[in-house]
């Protein structure tokens, strides 16, 4: 395959950024996006150039890092998918390709196609937690949980953070990601001492770290790798009012 590549170039959040074309050649149909792109960034360097910037860790869809938006959708044109997962065979021979960082405000660019996501560990670090006394484990049969809650914290569970329902929202929201996080929680026995207090401080950080609100259009939803539903945010939402009421 014979590809143009249109790649946002960026050294730092402070400066303007700039798209760059590239053109690639020889890709193989079964290649990952990402290894084309480190098919370019070898190219790039035997030529002397700078290589393009982007995040990648597992590569196995599980650990969120590889945060591009292809041809203006977040992690690419397949559903339930990761960029990282995402295939060549996907494309076109002779198709151009657009490849951008996501964008929001609460994930300045570091460089190139790399963002700073750390307002999603500061939430985390706000409530997605819970405490436990030090001692041995309970045994498992002293907690029974239903099969059907149970599958519900796991979907919510599956949430690997990685961004994409923020870069798909108009309005920069973090709501599906959050949510996901409280359900997973609220669900569980095991969650529920600090039940109120972990929704405020969840939905109080997110907030503070810049992010939009929901507006209910479910791009979130349609975008998001491990496809986490939005009943998940109506969830959250009641979780929010009940713990304003009660306290």
């Amino acid at each position: 395959m014979r590809l143009t590549l249109r790649v946002w170039r960026q050294k730092n959040a402070s400066e303007a950024g700039r798209m760059e074309t590239h053109e690639v050649a020889d890709v193989s149909p079964d290649s990952s996006f990402l290894e084309m792109l480190d098919a370019l960034n070898e190219d790039l360097i035997a030529d002397g150039k700078e290589p393009i910037e982007f995040d990648s860790d597992c590569r196995e869809g599980i650990c969120g890092t590889c945060s591009l938006v292809i041809n203006g959708i977040p992690h690419g044109p397949e559903s339930g998918t990761t960029a990282c997962q995402l295939h060549m065979r996907k494309f076109t021979d002779g198709s151009t390709i657009t490849i951008e960082p996501w964008r929001a405000r609460a994930f300045p660019v570091v460089r190139d196609l790399v963002v700073d996501r750390s307002a999603f560990d500061r939430i985390i670090q706000s409530g997605g937690f819970v405490s436990v006394n030090t001692g041995s484990a309970q045994d498992a049969n002293c907690l029974p949980v239903g099969k059907p809650v149970a599958d519900e914290a796991f979907d919510a569970a599956a949430c690997i953070g990685c961004g994409a329902c923020v870069a798909a929202c108009k309005n920069a929201s973090a709501m599906l990601f959050v949510s996901a996080k409280v359900s997973q929680l609220a669900l569980l026995p095991q969650g529920q001492p600090e039940r109120r207090a972990r929704v405020r401080n969840m939905v109080g950080t997110m907030d503070a770290e810049g992010f939009g609100n929901c507006t209910n259009q479910y791009e979130c939803e349609a975008v998001c790798p491990k496809e986490i539903s939005v009943s998940h945010i109506a969830r959250m939402n009641r979780e929010y009012f009940a713990a304003s009421v009660v306290d």
